[in-house]
């Protein structure tokens, strides 16, 4: 899919109601991704929704420009393209580690469309992980400043400063989250690039959040959590028409 100077990958499998997957992998989210997480919603939700996957701007085989104005509405903005391009107004969001930030982004660009959201194991800022977000990105902008010869390092440079150099979740505030009514649910992480207490918070927050947890612990645990993501959704589908 392209939309302006953005070209985006994305996959589709399944029917029904539509599920836009944001995938973990920090500035590298692509499809791919997946197959690193606690579940597979490509594989274990094929049968319940309509699934949309996507590799991020400037991640796997997406790219575009680099927006030093507003990075994180960017990424938002090719998810909002990707879905109009496919027809698709209302639907639902898994984000994990990074996607939580990008779903919770959708919702304040277009609140009326995200009907319910699944944040799986949250990114966000505590006393000692700002370092390691640092590092993460840089590595990111390393690699894509030696493979794209039209992007200056400096400007990959001041994009990574300006786009991880908020709090909480980043791309949102605190006070946002308290605003939000669309319902979510949301597994905490358990390290410091998910820290649970990112999660809590989101979850004490938001009006209309339920917490699931523990919920990763055991290969129990995880089988009981991907059923309780797949009754969420499917409470929270509107009716047809």
């Amino acid at each position: 899919m392209e939309h302006g100077e953005v070209a985006i990958r994305y996959e589709e499998r399944g029917a029904g109601f539509p599920l836009l997957l944001i995938a973990p992998g920090g500035m590298n989210s692509t499809i791919e991704w997946w197959e690193r997480a606690a579940f597979n919603p490509l594989e274990v939700y094929a049968d319940d929704f309509h699934l949309i996957a996507m590799d991020q701007r400037n991640a796997g085989a997406s790219s575009g420009p680099l927006d030093l104005e507003d990075p994180w509405g960017s990424y938002v903005g090719d998810q909002l393209a990707l879905l109009d391009r496919l027809g698709v107004d209302r639907f639902f969001v898994l984000g994990c580690c990074i996607g939580c930030s990008y779903a919770l982004g959708l919702i304040e660009r277009a609140p009326g469309r995200v009907a319910a959201a699944v944040l799986e194991q949250p990114i966000g800022i505590v006393d000692d992980n700002r370092e390691l977000f640092q590092n993460m990105w840089r590595e990111w902008g390393q690699q894509l400043a030696d493979r794209r010869h039209d992007l200056d390092a400096a400007a990959v440079s001041a994009f990574g400063t300006r786009m991880w150099q908020g709090e909480f979740v980043l791309n949102v505030t605190p006070d946002f989250v308290r605003s939000v009514a669309t319902p979510l649910l949301v597994l905490p992480g358990v390290d410091q690039f998910h820290p649970g207490p990112i999660g809590r918070e989101i979850a004490a927050l938001a009006p209309n959040a339920e917490l699931l947890e523990p919920w990763k612990d055991t290969p129990e645990l995880v089988r009981a959590a991907v059923e309780r993501v797949r009754a969420f959704l499917r409470e929270h589908t509107p009716a047809p028409g």
